[in-house]
């Protein structure tokens, strides 16, 4: 019975871990050809090296954590080129899943996403961490109202690749996206699957023209 205890704390303390790096990375807190020392960053986190191990092994094995020309593990550093080929494959992707969300996205979903907009519209300097959060939290609710686990992985991952080369980004917009995802609310709410879809569309092409001209 201990033996299984102390492997459950193990596992979840990995997972939380892996989460806490996990949140480091996405925010550039680790930013982009930082080296990973397991032992200072275990340190730091106050926890023994096996979750930290597992952690980063798992990091890497997503892809966030590469190895260097000398072998050191780091951030992997995501360039232009992969930020537009992971946007390109949502601008694929989530048009489709918010046309298909329309009809399991919760009436109740939909108005804690629009309160908390309205909190960021009216917010003359919003809390950067809550937009980023709220749009996290739009983006993967359509994802997973999409019906479709598929879909709404490859979505999660690649919105990994552009939140964290957005994130690093010299110039950012202080409330990105209002009106935009004011219009997908909408769609949403009005259970409309072509003006969802549309939505989406025009969102994610004034993402990206957005990060072309303060690139």
């Amino acid at each position: 019975m201990d033996d299984r205890m102390n492997d459950a704390e193990n596992e979840s303390l990995a997972e939380e871990t892996y989460r806490l790096l996990l949140a480091d990375i996405l925010s550039a807190r680790l930013a982009g050809g930082s080296v990973v020392q397991q032992r200072r960053l275990a340190s730091q986190r106050a926890v023994s090296r096996s979750p930290m191990r597992h952690a980063l092994s798992r990091l890497e094995g997503e892809g966030l954590l590469v190895r260097n020309e000398k072998g050191a593990l780091c951030v992997r550093i995501i360039t232009l080129k992969d930020y537009l080929d992971s946007l390109s494959m949502r601008m694929l992707l989530e048009p489709s899943a918010a046309a298909a969300a329309v009809a399991n996205i919760s009436a109740e979903e939909l108005k804690a996403l629009s309160v908390v907009l309205d909190g960021i519209e009216a917010e003359p300097d919003p809390d950067p961490e809550l937009v980023w959060r709220f749009d996290d939290a739009l983006h993967m609710s359509i994802a997973s109202g999409s019906g479709n686990s598929f879909m709404a992985a490859t979505i999660g991952e690649m919105r990994r690749y552009t939140t964290i080369f957005e994130r690093q980004m010299p110039v950012v917009r202080a409330k990105p996206g209002v009106a935009e995802h004011r219009a997908i609310l909408a769609a949403l709410s009005e259970r409309d699957p072509e003006a969802a879809r549309q939505a989406m569309v025009r969102h994610l092409d004034a993402v990206r023209q957005g990060v072309l001209a303060n690139y």
